[in-house]
């Protein structure tokens, strides 16, 4: 025959798209076409898979040959398509059979010597191909583990395009000399929980009983304080309070991190939230995605179901802060080029950690500072109004006070902690597993009001701040899905006006009070 064809995956964000690979080989001058929106990386395919295919032992076709990539109204991008362009071809070239490429996904870049490189995004191309109905799927030998994190599809890993033909043909596979990985473009290291424990921290009782509302709750923090008052340490210590992924999630964020090329080689579900940690000068495009042709996902989709930690918040240009605002809202975001429009999920807690000042020395009880009014009220406007009222918690962190030892201060470890977070969040999973949240930072204000609303009491303590001015509205609501998290915390059935209160103060970074007259119920409220 002179037409064949093969199926491979292009993918718009993490939404995968089948593509069928249509070969045609007619009579006229030899010269190979590629249709079907192919960017200049695709278009390279031609070469590429003409050097593999002649340096594999195979004959290229010296007549007319179109590959055509349908449908042909969506954007091609990326070198993943050679192998399948040259399975299709040599089939249509009659020999390979036409029959085992049906059902059989395949992806992989092309060396010019017939090596199959690995290429980004294979578990979400697998995904799709399984979501497709593929029961098969071909793809680099690098790229082999993190392809078969999926279930219920066979994945078959190859060294080169020797291997593939083989495999088509129910031949003898031969044997190739392992591949090389190649160096990541992003460090793997970015996706790494740090490995400290809450009892390295001494005194800081605010601080410690933010981060367990935040981590309970998925309710974003800022910190503000002196340099070496312990933000850092608090924050990087909030991931051990979480608890592991779901399978679901774990899926959603491997493909992510797949895709951003953060996955090894030796891959494994991402089962811990991730930590993402950029620099202050990161750029707008690195923190939200994008780039040229089809977008890429940024530093806020790869926190997703994680934590956005960005430190010395008021040091980063402050148009993209403020990129945050909306992701933090609707927990995805849009990225929209003239080729395509990528959504990546963005369901992240995030945690800003701040000086008051440029000297770091306002508002605190011992320092001196020596900034003019003037760069005070500059520098604290860097962080935008409307950002700052997003964030459900805010504490000053001030450093801790002189002679706190280890047998005095006797502090709770993350083991500890985690296990009432954990506590807490199962209260909110069985409250709202008849609804498409999970946590009290995801529920919109409205159904919150309406199916749960506050007792008397507390109520009226919200209204008086908000009549007064303490509270914007969407502020009252972020305090009321905050005092339930405190609820959960406590293990009690509803809030209580102390525990309001609290959630009060946590928001709007006054001094708590003790709480003396709450204590957790003896019978837990899931049977």
């Amino acid at each position: 025959m002179s037409l064949a064809q093969a199926w491979s995956v292009a993918l718009v964000g993490l939404e995968g798209h089948l593509v069928e690979v249509e070969a045609d080989i007619a009579q006229g001058l030899p010269k190979t076409t590629l249709i079907g929106l192919p960017d200049a990386s695709l278009s390279e395919a031609r070469d590429r898979v003409r050097a593999a295919v002649v340096n594999s032992g195979e004959r290229f076709p010296d007549r007319k040959v179109t590959i055509g990539l349908s449908p042909a109204t969506l954007p091609k991008t990326g070198s993943h398509y050679d192998v399948t362009i040259a399975c299709a071809l040599l089939a249509a070239s009659g020999v390979l059979p036409i029959g085992e490429l049906r059902h059989c996904a395949i992806i992989g870049e092309l060396g010019l010597d017939g090596r199959i490189r690995e290429v980004r995004g294979a578990l979400a191309m697998t995904l799709a191909a399984a979501r497709a109905g593929f029961t098969r799927i071909i793809v680099p030998e690098l790229n082999a583990g993190e392809a078969r994190l999926v279930p219920d599809i066979s994945v078959y890993g190859v060294r080169s395009l020797r291997q593939v033909l083989a495999m088509i043909r129910s031949e003898e596979i031969p044997d190739e000399e392992p591949p090389r990985a190649e160096p990541r473009l992003m460090s793997e290291s970015l996706t790494r929980v740090p490995e400290v424990d809450l009892d390295d921290v001494l005194g800081q009782r605010e601080g410690r009983r933010a981060i367990e509302a935040a981590a309970a709750g998925g309710h974003h923090l800022y910190l503000y304080g002196p340099p070496g008052s312990g933000k850092t340490m608090l924050a990087e210590r909030l991931a051990g309070l979480m608890p592991d992924l779901g399978t679901d999630d774990s899926l959603e964020v491997s493909a992510v991190h797949s895709l951003a090329g953060l996955l090894t080689n030796d891959a494994e579900l991402v089962t811990r939230p991730p930590f993402i940690a950029p620099h202050h000068t990161a750029s707008l495009v690195s923190l939200v995605g994008g780039g040229s042709g089809i977008p890429r996902p940024g530093a806020i989709s790869c926190a997703h179901r994680g934590i956005l930690f960005i430190d010395e918040a008021p040091e980063m240009h402050p148009l993209t802060l403020d990129t945050l605002r909306q992701p933090l809202e609707s927990g995805f975001v849009e990225v929209h080029r003239a080729a395509a429009v990528a959504k990546f999920p963005a369901r992240f807690l995030l945690v800003l950690a701040a000086n008051p000042c440029p000297c770091g020395q306002s508002g605190t009880p011992t320092g001196i500072c020596s900034c003019t009014p003037q760069i005070l009220n500059r520098y604290r406007q860097r962080i935008s109004g409307p950002i700052k009222d997003r964030m459900d918690i805010q504490r000053q962190i001030l450093p801790a006070a002189r002679g706190i030892g280890t047998a005095a201060d006797n502090p709770e470890s993350t083991a500890d902690v985690a296990a009432r977070v954990r506590a807490a969040r199962d209260r909110q999973s069985h409250r709202y597993q008849d609804t498409p949240w999970r946590l009290n930072s995801e529920i919109p204000g409205p159904v919150l009001r309406r199916e749960f609303p506050l007792d008397p009491t507390s109520q009226s303590i919200l209204e008086s701040h908000y009549a007064e001015g303490r509270l914007t509205a969407r502020g009252l609501d972020r305090v009321v899905r905050l005092a339930w998290t405190l609820t959960d915390l406590a293990g009690l059935p509803a809030p209580t006006p102390p525990l309001t209160h609290e959630a009060f103060q946590l928001r709007t970074g006054a001094p708590l009070t003790p709480l003396e007259d709450i204590r957790p119920l003896r019978e837990p409220i899931l049977q």
